[in-house]
Order: C-alpha cells, then structure tokens, then sequence
C-alpha cells in the first residue's frame, strides 16, 4: 500500500494508490495472515524508530489488536529548546486525518434530518457562486466536487485569504461535479462551515459533544485557534542542514480553520469506533462506502478515508501532513489490528514505512507472504518499438491538461503516473488505476500518430490529445507578454518580464522569488507544475492568460492597462 491515495477496486486482490502534490509518501505492506500470538513486541518497534536520535525531534506510535491497545510507545522530543520528550501522552497536529471526523458530523447532522446528502450545497452556503451545476454534500466529501483547492491558490495572494473566502470567491470548476476525482481541500472547508451553520455552534463544540466526549477521545479536541496554548502540544520541525527549525503552520498558512489535535492512543479509539458502529450504522458505513463517478466508476475514497486491499485483506487508512507535522491512521478489519503514529520531524519521518515494519512484527511473514495474488501485467515484445519516440509533452484538445510520456527501464511512463503496458507497436495500457491520477481509470492509449493519441476510458470515452509543437520566441515575441496581469478571485497581480528564453513571473506581494517559466507549446510556458497559457484578441495581441497548477485549472488573468498597472 502506497500513499496518499489507492486505488480500490473490488474484484482485485491488490489494491493501488495515488500520491499527492501536496508530498506524502506512504507504503505498507501487510501480509493477509492472522496476527501471530500477542508477545512483548517493545523491543522490535524500538528498532523500527532507532532513527530517533537523542536531542532530535520523532515520533509517537501505538497499535491495537482486537480493540485492546497492546504498544503504546514515543521517541524523541516534543520541545527541542527545552529538552521535553515526547510521551504517549503528547498532542500532534493530525493534519489531513481531520477529514474523516468533518465527515462524520456532516453524516450526523444527516442523520438527524437537518442537512440532505443530495441537496445542492448552495442550500447552506448561498454566497458560494453558482457554478451552472448541482454541487451536493456527497461531491464534498467524496473529493468530486470540481471545487478548485485553495492550497494551490494561497500562495499567490501571500496568505492575505484564509481558506472559505478564497473558496467562495471561485467562479470557476476544476471539472464537472462527479466526472472525475481531485483532493480537494476547500471541500472540506465548505463542510466544517455547513457544520457550524447548522447545528448552530461551533465546528470544535459540534465534535467535542457529538464524537470525542462520547467516545472518550480525552486528548482530542478541534481546536480553531492554532495560537492557543495547549498541554502536552509537540512543536514541529524540519531538517535544516545538520540542525533543525521550526516548521509549523498557524493563521492563513493554513486556511485559517484550525485543526485536529490528538494523540495516537485517541486514534486507535476513533478505528475501534467504526469497528463496532459506535457512531450509528448509517454513519459508520457511510464512511467507508466507495464513492463513484457519475459514469459509475467506483474509487477508492470514501468519506475522508481511503479504502485499499493487500493479499485481499481490506484496509482503511488516511494519512496527513502539515508543515513538520505526520500522521499516519490505518485499520485492518480481517486481522483486528490498527496503527497511529504521529511524528513532528517533518521529512524525515515517513509514517507509513514505520507501519509497514511494525505490522510485519505483528503479522508473521509465510512463505508466500512475499507474493501478490496477481502477478504484475507484463509488456508484449514489440519488435521495432522505439518507446523514446513516444515521450514528449501532450496537451488534451478537450481541456487543455497536460500529459507527460517518458521512458522507465525502457517502458513508457506517464509522469506523475503509472508505467504503461505495450500491448502493440502504437498502443499501451495503464493495468492498474490510481484514484488520483485519471480518478481510477485503467486507460488504453493509442498513438493515432506521432503527434496525436487517443486515450480510451474502462468506459469507452475517448480523450484526444496532441503533442506540443516547438515553440521558440525570440526577444521581441517574448516582450508581447510583459506586463502586469490581475485575477479578482485570488486577488492575485502577476509581473511578466522577458528571460534569456522564457519568460520571468513575479507574484507582486513577492519580491524575492521570481519564476522562471520556458515555452513548450505556441504561447504557452511552463514551470515545474505551473503551466500558462496566454490568449489573444482578434488582433493578435495579448490580453489575458489561463493558469493551471496540479490542484488548479484554468484561473484567468486579465492583463492591466498601462494606466492600471502604474497603479
């Protein structure tokens, strides 16, 4: 299991998963055995965090089997400036694993018929824009929603916005409701808003008396004020050169609506709650029901948790990042076990690996625990094929995405995606879907020509899309696009320059950090995930540009007047 989001699909015996731009790298792997006889595993997982140095920061771990907690163990400090340790007691931000507790009280407030699972979500927020589409509960917290994520428009304004205002300013959609999957955080946003509308209190009351307090979650709390003091609280930190520095984030740096605070001994209570339905029965299996696209296509999210299966054992897991903060949540029904680590050692700790480890102590390695029930897809041998020819930069005529083929081992890849598999000189098939990347679709390409592929869908759709053309502008082409050019939704002013041989953007809140963008199609440039695209008028001038990030697709920038841009 790979992370931050599997693939799920219920006639496999294995599982795939997606990783996100945001940066968590997980992997587990649990053999499908039942747990061996309980027995001191303390000296084993001591191992599995001798990474955890004195005088540095670490981790928090503990582990259950069959509701009863049998590791509770910590490493590392909490404090580095004053030497306090990090204790099982000790209180982390649990970043993304917040989603499935809003989850649960949007499922709640169901429940009790205040709010509907299909209703249009301008019911609750009015002043959200009307996007031409229905947008329902269910698209919020299933991540269909097309709701542009904020983290990927925050940092063009400098953090001047917190979250539920730069989302309500959004005119525009990622995509359809339910056509396809992206995380998507402002979702999320807009959940804890109608949560508080409607039950007519606080997110952070609504949790603490409908979940925590009933649960006896003594150390969990949603807390909407990041500055408040709180004990037992671990500071975060990241690696700097052979020291550390604090690495945490308050206010707008993230989204301004608080967060979840917990210890992983209240996780492990939260995993056996939805063992035994401790919620209700609706909630409970709400949560953990696949979610699907409109066409049909079940993925492999639910409700804030992602449903994944290894050796044909399910697991339900969520993972979360923030800043130096991780936390890593997983629960395996058939064998009764559950994980929660949580780490304020930013980078360096890679939660899901420490899981994989210390499951393989509880779930004894067999002989064939090292091999998966399907063998991978293997490639036909094509004589002839040149795979390198295939690489290259392909935009969708559709959409305008991009899409990047290169080669691994000498096998096609799609970037940021899955190796593909030839099945002839000119078509390719991706065997396994990853919900993040085509929302679970285990495509087939085919090369119509070198310049032009047809991407065929599990369902028949068919997507085309075309190679970039060279584009090399000279000094004076480059110059057509200088100036400053503004957004009302992000309330965002970008300054253009021309470069050696692209051109140089400048976030005017920010003086210091140019990007450097390089032309790839007819004016069109690009930097790492960043792509604009500049349009023009009947004339041929420029007049606005459309930018597009991993998370965020197609904002408009309007250029200035000359007038506008003294201003």
């Amino acid at each position: 299991m790979k992370s931050p989001h599997p693939r799920a699909s219920n006639s496999r015996a294995t599982r795939r998963s997606t990783a996100l731009s945001i940066g968590l790298a997980v992997a587990l792997l649990l053999p499908s055995s039942t747990p061996a006889h309980e027995q001191e595993k303390t000296p084993e997982i001591d191992k599995v965090f001798s990474w955890v140095t004195p005088g540095m920061p670490g981790c928090a771990v503990a582990v259950s089997h069959k509701g009863k907690q049998v590791v509770s163990r910590a490493y590392g400090l909490a404090d580095l400036e004053r030497d306090i340790p990090i204790t099982p007691n000790t209180v982390f931000d649990a970043a993304s694993v917040v989603k499935q507790f809003v989850a649960a009280a949007t499922l709640l407030l169901i429940e009790d018929g205040k709010l509907s699972l299909t209703e249009d979500i301008r019911t609750y927020i009015p002043e959200l824009p009307d996007y031409g589409h229905k947008i329902t509960l269910d698209h919020l917290m299933t991540h269909t929603s097309g709701i542009r994520d904020w983290t990927g428009l925050g940092p063009l304004t400098g953090r001047q916005a917190d979250a539920l205002s730069l989302t309500l300013r959004q005119r525009g959609l990622n995509f359809s409701p339910g056509e396809e999957w992206s995380y998507s955080n402002s979702g999320y946003v807009l959940l804890k808003e109608i949560v508080a509308r409607t039950s007519g209190t606080s997110v952070d009351n609504f949790m603490r008396t409908r979940l925590f307090e009933p649960l006896g979650m003594k150390s969990t709390r949603y807390l909407t004020d990041l500055r408040q003091v709180v004990k037992h609280r671990a500071l975060a930190y990241e690696k700097a050169g052979s020291g550390w520095t604090l690495d945490m984030q308050l206010d707008n740096d993230r989204g301004g609506g608080g967060a979840l605070l917990s210890t992983p001994s209240d996780l492990l209570i939260w995993n056996e709650a939805l063992t035994t339905a401790r919620p209700g029965k609706f909630v409970t299996e709400k949560l953990q029901e696949p979610a699907r696209l409109n066409n049909g296509r079940k993925l492999g999210y639910a409700r804030g948790l992602i449903l994944d299966t290894n050796r044909e054992s399910r697991v339900i897991w969520h993972s979360g990042g923030s800043a130096g903060y991780r936390t890593f949540l997983a629960r395996f029904p058939e064998q009764g076990l559950s994980v929660a680590t949580m780490c304020n050692a930013g980078e360096t700790a890679t939660g899901g690996a420490y899981a994989r480890r210390i499951y393989d102590l509880f779930v004894p390695v067999t002989t064939t625990a090292g091999v998966d029930a399907k063998a991978p897809a293997a490639s036909v041998a094509v004589e002839g094929l040149d795979v390198k020819s295939k690489a290259g930069l392909f935009f969708s005529e559709a959409t305008g995405q991009p899409l990047r083929l290169g080669v691994d081992n000498g096998r096609l890849r799609i970037a940021g995606g899955p190796v593909l598999v030839t099945l002839t000189k000119d078509r390719f098939r991706n065997p396994e879907g990853a919900t993040n990347f085509m929302s679970d679709d285990e495509f087939e390409l085919h090369f119509v020509s070198a310049d032009l592929i047809e991407m065929k869908s599990m369902e028949g759709r068919t997507t085309r899309y075309r190679r970039a053309q060279s584009y090399a502008p000279g000094a004076d082409d480059l110059k057509a696009f200088a100036g400053r050019y503004s957004n009302d939704e992000s309330k965002a002013v970008f300054e253009i320059a021309p470069a050696k041989s692209g051109l140089t953007f400048r976030v005017s809140w920010n003086d210091t950090q140019p990007f450097d963008f390089a032309p790839v199609d007819t004016d069109t440039f690009q930097f790492r995930g960043m792509i604009v695209r500049f349009r023009r008028d009947q004339d041929g001038q420029v007049t606005a540009f459309d930018y597009s990030n991993p998370v965020v697709r197609n904002i408009q920038f309007t250029r200035l007047s000359d007038q506008a841009a003294r201003r």
